[in-house]
């Protein structure tokens, strides 16, 4: 990625990165007689792309200006153009998330508009920045605006909920952009069941089967992250397409509901499909015990009980309180290493072609060498540190992403 920004010369650029790069590791130790500049020169030059980011968040309620170079500690946004070249990430999904409400034709409908009054903000936002940034629809647009030197911003729909129980929205969001639906958030919708709800429909609901059959025609791809156990398996079974899981890690390394088995790892792979290591860290490591955060957390959870299920005012208030209790109890983050430790595990298990990146910035992931997009190269010396090749780099970058995207397009132009 060329850097377009004053405030950065290419010079500045391999010194702020390089710093970031963990320190004492000899040339010897990444990956034969490759240096630590070496790597990092390779990481910029190989096309990235990130599957999940919530950076329409801080467009919606903070204003963000993605222009600008701003402080993570600050403003709490993680994802700026700026940044994305210093972490040299080309591409990313844009994640269009909405909360769950009233499961009736009239909060479907509320809903619905909130998800299209989001896609207007990003579009509006990208739209002033055209020198820097495009929205893309399809798999080859990545590529093509990197040589371009600017960033390609795709979309998801995080929660199928505003699909509500109208197949025809599907074609509309298609319309606006999107380019894969996650089916569910942390509660049932109408399509199916979520890992984090009580079972509903034993995995996906009879609509849930329709809308994967005309997502599969229309073009878009499935994503399973925060599905249930069944509804990811009968949704592999029932896409003829690959599926992925646009930010999830492993339950065998972390048992977290919201991370895959083994055997949901193995399932996806077989079809195919991706999985995108997240970087959030409740995903990757168990929370170590802090007794004032704990009882932080308990009170602030006892206060906003179902806070999906709560009105846009009181989401927000939770937020800043949520805000104030990391900054007074900061989570010990976990590390690079911590993270990598998922990758190693999902490519022993279901090998190199079935995994990749998807961060959850702005959604809440942070690691202490990894805290934001400008310090992703982390994660590329870390791979080269175990041995991955410059090929196996690739593939987790944006390789076997893009493998799933293509395939997904070329099925629907059969359909």
């Amino acid at each position: 990625m060329q850097n377009r920004y004053s405030i950065r010369t290419l010079s500045d650029l391999l010194v702020i990165t390089t710093s970031l790069i963990f320190v004492g590791c000899s040339a010897g130790n990444n990956a034969g007689s490759m240096s630590e500049s070496d790597i990092l020169s390779f990481h910029q030059q190989i096309l990235t792309i990130d599957t999940h980011v919530d950076t329409p968040l801080r467009l919606k309620y903070e204003g963000i200006d993605l222009s600008q170079h701003h402080d993570p500690h600050e403003y709490h946004s993680k994802l700026d153009f700026p940044r994305m070249d210093e972490g040299g990430l080309d591409a990313v999904f844009f994640a269009i998330w909405t909360p769950q409400g009233a499961r009736t034709d009239s909060g479907h409908s509320a809903i619905k508009q909130q998800a299209l009054d989001i896609l207007d903000i990003v579009e509006a936002e990208i739209g002033k920045l055209s020198q820097y940034a495009e929205i893309v629809t399809h798999s080859q647009d990545a590529s093509r605006l990197q040589t371009l030197g600017k960033h390609a911003i795709y979309l998801g729909l995080e929660n199928g909920y505003p699909i509500g129980t109208d197949i025809n929205n599907l074609e509309l969001f298609y319309k606006r952009g999107i380019r894969y639906i996650t089916l569910c958030h942390m509660t049932n919708n109408e399509i199916c069941d979520s890992s984090n709800d009580t079972t509903e429909y034993g995995g996906l609901s009879p609509f849930g089967l329709k809308v994967i059959k005309r997502m599969n025609q229309l073009g878009m791809m499935v994503d399973i992250s925060h599905s249930s156990e069944a509804t990811v398996e009968q949704a592999v079974a029932s896409s003829r397409a690959p599926v992925i899981a646009s930010h999830s890690c492993s339950k065998a390394m972390c048992d977290n509901p919201r991370n895959l088995s083994d055997s949901l790892l193995t399932l996806i792979a077989a079809k195919g499909g991706v999985v995108q290591m997240c970087l959030l860290s409740d995903y990757i490591t168990p929370d170590p015990p802090q007794e004032g955060r704990d009882s932080a957390q308990a009170v602030l959870k006892q206060k906003w009980k179902d806070i999906d299920r709560q009105t846009d005012t009181n989401r927000e208030a939770y937020r800043l309180e949520l805000s104030e209790l990391n900054r007074n109890f900061p989570r010990v983050l976990p590390s690079v290493a911590d993270a990598v430790d998922h990758i190693d595990h999902m490519v022993k298990l279901i090998g190199i072609d079935h995994v990749g990146i998807g961060t959850d910035f702005d959604g809440g992931a942070a690691l202490s060498d990894c805290f934001d997009v400008s310090e992703l190269p982390n994660i590329t010396l870390e791979l080269f540190k175990r041995g991955y090749s410059k090929s196996d780099i690739r593939k987790i970058w944006s390789g076997n992403l893009l493998r799933v995207f293509s395939k997904v397009e070329h099925l629907a132009a059969t359909l």
